[in-house]
């Protein structure tokens, strides 16, 4: 339907140009004004495609009253219509997307000609329009998956040199200097509950958004220069908790790490924001790792965290023995500088907690790891914890044997048979039924490669075969091997392949010629 606004101030001049309308097109809707000032009233109710204005008019010209229209509708169409052959203004009618005119008395066949090829004109534009839109919507949805891969590059060590730049510049996100981690723990099932926090984060853009796998969400925040850590922290906090349904409120938990100033070091603060989670019963629904009371006294900060940094790496590689050999170290330590045993058993407990949260995210499901009775010696602290160890070992190595031989080999395949789409870890997380995380660390460990330089390969590959064929321009491949940005894949093309994808297609060509 297109909605077409007749405007003179001769009442004959638009009926007569309404009937002639109605009667050669279809799918048209006409309203009329008898001057400006009118058709800017009507414009802003009606909203039309097509305005047939005339120029010589008491009170307010048609050109003051396409200005005014403009200044809210500016896709609008104009058809000038004068008495006059002689347009004196018509540098500043094409300024203001005036497409034609009309001479009074116009012949039928003049305005059938006028209106029909202006209605192509709305037709092409409309076509135009939806393919923008739906070529924006993918590139939003891309940049989301894009955004999680980030984020698990990020905090779980899979970072490759040649796509990580690409990726935080394509996510279109203004990153400060200054971040932080959030770790937010959800009641399982929180699909729901994820996609309204990912549109939270998106509407402040303040920040990046991980993958949601079981009950834990990351989030790298944007430390602001206009307010205080604690302040921004907190506010952004409570916005996220009004997000909870009045149900599953007690469910949900937010731990809030330091702040660092590289991305190198945000793996740490992600760390701290999980070890801020140890306690979720808490009436106030968010803590600081920096509050965290000291469990030890005296207990060096820097040589803990350097710990907690092994302990996670340990966790997350299934080295079992070293995970053992850390809860003996600390127990021995401990004894030997004669902690008493309730402060032994929070430490170890938080260590244990710690694990918990780590298996978790991998997708693993072990057992809240919890003391079924209070220990009288360290001996007892010892076998007991030895005991809850053994549970989670034993619920890490039952979800690996559930993993099939041929399940990076099916994901392998996928990514081949699908490069041209926008494949995520979470995507790929969904096909195989695996975390996120777990994928990534399991594609590097048996392929040698991760898994985004695996994908960005067989892209490569692709835009390679098809730029033999020299009737596809380069825009054309870039969105057929799945890229969305000529700029980014020339960009992740010349680091791949040493040369510009110009440079390379005519040198191949020349070849080919050869």
């Amino acid at each position: 339907m297109v909605k077409i606004l007749i405007v003179d101030d001769e009442q004959m001049e638009r009926d007569g140009l309404q009937m002639v309308i109605e009667k050669h097109f279809s799918h048209i809707v006409i309203q009329q004004a008898k001057n400006g000032t009118q058709a800017v009233e009507v414009a802003k109710e009606f909203q039309p495609d097509l305005v047939f204005m005339d120029i010589q008019m008491p009170g307010q010209t048609g050109l003051e009253a396409i200005e005014q229209i403009n200044a809210d509708n500016p896709q609008i169409k104009y058809i000038l219509v004068s008495a006059y052959a002689t347009f004196d203004y018509a540098r500043t009618a094409m300024k203001l997307g005036v497409v034609d005119y009309l001479v009074k008395p116009s012949r039928i066949s003049e305005i059938i000609k006028t209106v029909e090829k202006v209605l192509l004109q709305i037709e092409e534009d409309r076509k135009t329009l939806e393919v923008n839109k739906q070529q924006q919507h993918t590139l939003r949805k891309a940049k989301s998956l894009f955004e999680t891969d980030v984020v698990t590059q990020l905090l779980f060590d899979h970072v490759h040199e040649v796509h990580l730049d690409e990726l935080v510049e394509l996510i279109d996100m203004q990153a400060t200097k200054e971040k932080f981690v959030m770790s937010l723990l959800l009641p399982l099932g929180s699909e729901a509950n994820y996609s309204t926090i990912k549109e939270k984060m998106r509407q402040t853009g303040s920040g990046w958004v991980g993958a949601l796998y079981g009950r834990q969400l990351p989030i790298i925040v944007f430390r602001k220069q206009d307010q205080s850590y604690r302040s921004q922290a907190t506010m952004l906090a409570r916005d996220l908790l009004t997000l909870a349904k009045a149900d599953d409120n007690k469910e949900w938990f937010i731990g809030i790490g330091n702040v660092y100033s590289s991305l190198d070091e945000i793996k740490q603060s992600y760390q701290e924001s999980l070890i801020a989670t140890r306690d979720t019963t808490l009436p106030v629904k968010y803590r600081f790792y920096a509050d965290l009371p000291a469990l030890v006294s005296g207990f060096d900060e820097e040589t803990s965290k350097q710990r907690e940094q092994q302990f996670f790496d340990h966790i997350r590689n299934g080295e079992w023995d070293d995970i053992y050999d850390s809860f003996t170290e600390v127990i021995d330590r401990l004894e030997k500088e004669g902690i008493n045993l309730l402060q032994v058993q929070q430490r170890v407990m938080e260590l244990l907690w710690i694990s918990y949260r780590v298996l978790s995210e991998m997708g693993v499901e072990p057992d809240a790891p919890f003391y079924s009775f209070q220990a009288t010696d360290l001996r007892q602290l010892r076998a007991e914890t030895n005991h809850l160890l053994e549970r989670m070992k034993q619920s890490y190595e039952e979800y690996n044997a559930e993993l099939e031989d041929d399940t990076i080999q099916q994901i392998r395949q996928y990514i081949i048979d699908h490069a041209h789409e926008d494949i995520s870890l979470e995507a790929l997380g969904r096909k195989v039924g695996l975390s996120p995380i777990y994928i990534s660390k399991i594609f590097k460990e048996q392929l040698g490669v991760n898994y985004i330089h695996f994908l960005t390969e067989c892209r490569i590959e692709k835009a390679k075969k098809l730029m033999r064929d020299p009737s596809k321009s380069l825009k054309e491949i870039t969105f057929e091997v799945g890229y969305h940005d000529p700029n980014y894949f020339s960009k992740v093309f010349k680091k791949m392949c040493h040369a510009s994808p110009t440079e390379y297609r005519k040198k191949l060509l020349v070849s080919k010629s050869d």
